[in-house]
């Protein structure tokens, strides 16, 4: 049974769950289309995710993917870094006013309870991975599960619990990668690499990630031995997508030769590796670079959300977290349906 009969879809196409910047809108419009809409809801509160499913619910009677961040209560809970001196001394000179959240992140178990309590079609899981018997659970109220892995080890544990496919991510992949094993941060793949490495472990249904802007890219990905294509940063321009407009114009610019379309695997804004455009903030703060100098994910990211925050209010882009994938010099500004069209034109 390929994919496509698995997740009743149409195209090999998967929209990408990019928290913060996937609306139910942008979501609805990939899976009325015949692909997989998502919702990026890692940072959602438990109340919210529950009212966009339902929102979702109403605008397509297609499938939809639902993702969530796996993370220990420990890890979502622990506030116990201190905050890093050139971080303090930028809120200071920026007359900033700082102020922590009790807890770094929401919790992934009430966040897992909404699907439960209102099962959707699927479900993805990203930066760890569920238990076997969570996975079973969503699979009796009729949810298709699917895990992340940068890393064939961790492909084959998502096969191993019993998961529909896994969506392997490439080191070309824009913003968090999925990842959660050493080996996928210490020696990132690319995606062609990393496929074929999948496919010599385990024959679970594979999506790739990772850099995928044109037809042609989906068609190379299924010749490597992924069924499906995962797609980002292309939909960062659309018109559904729910990204600010000076970042959108960002990535635009980089498109146009007006920026650098030059992308950095960066720990600087969340403590956790992720691609983005390079700007001012990663240029300032590079020399901080090294994981054993910054508060680890989700803590850094709770410290500079007021910082990213504050750089949005001015409608700056250099201290923004950008992020965007190797393939972003070919966005385009156009509506979501015109690129759905294109890539399957393409293919």
């Amino acid at each position: 049974m390929t994919l496509l009969n698995t997740f009743d879809l149409t195209y090999p196409i998967v929209q990408a769950p990019m928290a913060g910047a996937t609306t139910p809108e942008l979501a609805a419009t990939v899976s009325n289309f015949g692909g997989l809409g998502s919702l990026g809801s890692g940072t959602t509160a438990p109340d919210i995710l529950n009212d966009h499913i339902n929102t979702l619910k109403s605008l397509t009677n297609r499938p939809f993917m639902i993702n969530l961040m796996v993370l220990s209560e420990h890890d979502s809970n622990t506030l116990d870094s201190p905050i890093p001196a050139w971080l303090t001394k930028y809120y200071q000179e920026q007359n900033i006013e700082m102020a922590l959240p009790k807890r770094p992140a929401l919790s992934f178990a009430e966040q897992l309870q909404v699907l439960y309590d209102n099962p959707v079609p699927v479900a993805s899981f990203t930066f760890g991975i569920i238990s076997a018997e969570q996975v079973q659970r969503l699979k009796n109220l009729g949810t298709r599960v699917i895990g992340t892995a940068n890393h064939p080890l961790e492909a084959k544990a998502w096969a191993e619990i019993g998961v529909d496919a896994v969506c392997v991510q490439g080191v070309e992949a824009g913003g968090h990668r999925g990842g959660w094993l050493a080996q996928s941060e210490n020696d990132p793949l690319g995606l062609l690499t990393l496929i074929s490495q999948t496919r010599a472990c385990t024959d679970i249904p594979l999506i790739a990630a990772g850099g995928i802007m044109t037809g042609q890219a989906i068609k190379a990905i299924q010749s490597a031995g992924a069924e499906l294509a995962q797609i980002g940063t292309a939909f960062l321009t659309t018109d559904t997508c729910g990204i600010n407009d000076i970042y959108k114009q960002a990535l635009l610019d980089a498109s146009q030769d007006k920026r650098s379309s030059e992308t950095r695997l960066t720990r600087l804004f969340s403590g956790k590796q992720a691609r983005g455009l390079l700007n001012d903030y990663l240029r300032d703060f590079g020399q901080f670079e090294s994981a054993h100098k910054l508060p680890p994910y989700p803590q850094l990211n709770a410290m500079t959300k007021v910082l990213r925050a504050h750089a949005k209010q001015n409608l700056d882009a250099e201290y923004q977290s950008l992020w965007a994938g190797q393939g972003v010099a070919l966005v385009r500004q156009e509506r979501t349906i015109e690129l759905l069209e294109r890539l399957v034109k393409e293919c």
